[in-house]
């Protein structure tokens, strides 16, 4: 009875949670510092019977609810950083920061992690150990997850937490209110590649008086994208997309330099690894035939997102049994996105999951996370904040 009672709670804090929700939506914030945003977090646990510290680092927030009984300790996570990208004004609660939004739904994941704390706050005297709560900033690149586990967030129970959960919603590829997951890799890694082509400027008449950084640099971007191909087998998935490039001023001017920036994607650290090695030989090599130097930087972001085997199958059959069989699919392939939560499942066993909140029938099609046109349902919130919540109460209840 207890999901069946956590699920009927959570429906009755709706209005509360799309009211959180929104007034989140207003006021995005970029990378660690989201004072804001925090602000906002820490009324809403305000009277909670909740341990509440603040990053020194960052702008995040640690909460710890002290079970009733004795027992382990458990993590529940929510990311609380928007990005920057301009909204339209399309919503009454649209962003009232210009050029940043709430693009990829961590107002959502906020949202529910605070609803999870009241569900747990409320069962506190039956919880059988101990549950913190990591409101993390700095998700999109700012290593916020790192921040705050080199400030203590694993052991803020006083000892090291057992298992890790997460959610992340997406306003497409999955259909309203389905959760998905996978066990073992399940998101990529992610590193950033930046390259600096210097050649000489010179007058767009007369190119062979100048050395032009304009077709190496092109050359290297074709080059990259042929490699994945060509220096890693099809078995074994490898994503470059270069993102920027720049170079010059006008038509008739060669520029002095040209610089690209590029992402990229595998599931295996030694592959990223080689892949570092393989691209930076490749700039270097292209430039030396052009008779240009090259500056080129490769630098890992966050490792691979790989869910622990049991833990996945824990998660797996709470949801099934708190929402149906057919509210939770496990997809054939991993997602080449990338999640510092992984940071936390490097250290300790956890699980991963999407929940599917995209507003229209035709999920596939519509506009994805980042997008400045993602749209999220807030109808699933109840069900976020009932499953992170009964995650904790689960494994509490089962410790390993």
């Amino acid at each position: 009875m207890t999901g069946v009672t956590v699920q009927r709670d959570a429906a009755e804090l709706a209005g509360e949670l799309v009211s959180l929700r929104r007034v989140l939506h207003r006021i995005p914030e970029i990378g660690l510092e989201l004072p804001e945003t925090q602000r906002v977090v820490l009324d809403a646990l305000a009277g909670l019977p909740l341990e509440v510290s603040t990053g020194r680092s960052s702008s995040s927030v640690t909460a710890v609810l002290r079970g009733g009984t004795p027992g382990p300790a458990v993590l529940l996570r929510g990311d609380m950083d928007a990005l920057p990208v301009q909204e339209p004004d399309r919503y009454d609660f649209a962003s009232r920061h210009p050029g940043v939004m709430h693009a990829c739904g961590h107002d959502l994941h906020t949202t529910a992690l605070i609803g999870a704390a009241r569900l747990l706050c409320a069962r506190k005297d039956n919880l059988p150990g101990d549950v913190v709560f990591m409101f993390q900033p700095g998700e999109e690149g700012g290593e916020g997850a790192s921040h705050m586990i080199d400030e203590g967030v694993l052991d803020a129970a006083g000892r090291t937490v057992e298992a890790a959960y997460g959610l992340h919603v997406t306003s497409s590829v999955l259909p309203t209110g389905v959760f998905a997951s996978r066990p073992g890799p399940w998101m990529a890694g992610c590193s950033e590649f930046t390259v600096r082509v210097i050649g000489a400027g010179g007058h767009g008449s007369r190119p062979y008086a100048a050395l032009d950084p304009i077709p190496a640099a092109a050359e290297m971007v074709t080059a990259l994208h042929t490699m994945t191909t060509r220096r890693f087998s099809a078995f074994e998935p490898v994503v470059i997309t270069v993102g920027t490039f720049h170079a010059g001023t006008r038509s008739n001017v060669i520029p002095d330099e040209a610089t690209f920036a590029a992402t990229v994607r595998c599931f295996d650290p030694e592959v990223n690894k080689t892949i570092g090695e393989y691209a930076t030989r490749l700039c270097h090599g292209i430039a030396a035939a052009h008779g240009l130097t090259v500056e080129a930087h490769y630098r890992p972001e966050c490792p691979p997102t790989i869910n622990d085997h049991t833990e996945h199958e824990f998660a797996a059959r709470t949801i099934q049994g708190l929402f149906g069989d057919d509210r939770f699919v496990e997809p054939r392939h991993p997602n080449l996105g990338s999640e510092d939560f992984s940071e936390v499942l490097q250290r300790v066993p956890g699980a991963f999951v999407f929940l599917g909140a995209a507003t229209v029938d035709d999920y596939e099609h519509a506009p994805t996370n980042h997008s400045p046109l993602a749209s999220f349902d807030e109808r699933v919130l109840p069900d976020a904040a009932a499953a992170l919540a009964t995650l904790a109460l689960g494994r509490l209840a089962e410790p390993r």
